[in-house]
């Protein structure tokens, strides 16, 4: 079975700081802690699976999107030997803005 390395960009890194402290002041570290763990798994399961989700039709070569726990997006890219993580959006964010910046 093909592995791949899953990488999360400097956007994707950013988005899951903001996303701890929005969902730590909202509810609690302790409620932050671990759903964020569940983010950070998911995407890293990409490294056996990466073509789940939705392919996004567009010009960025790869692109897919990815949905979790009803609440978050994850955008990610499929390159030969690796994964991508781009951005994860939260809440119900418009794509198609990011996806126009990517």
């Amino acid at each position: 079975m093909k592995r791949y390395e899953v990488n999360f960009l400097a956007e994707a890194i950013d988005d899951l700081d903001s996303l701890f402290c929005y969902i730590a002041e909202k509810t609690s570290i302790e409620v932050a802690g671990p759903y964020l763990a569940r983010i950070e798994k998911l995407c890293l399961s990409l490294e056996f699976f990466p073509q789940r989700g939705t392919s996004v039709t567009g010009d960025v070569e790869g692109l897919r999107t990815m949905g979790f726990e009803r609440r978050a997006t994850i955008l990610f890219r499929v390159r030969q030997e690796r994964i991508d993580i781009l951005r994860i959006l939260y809440g119900g964010q418009n794509l198609e803005p990011v996806i126009e910046k990517l």
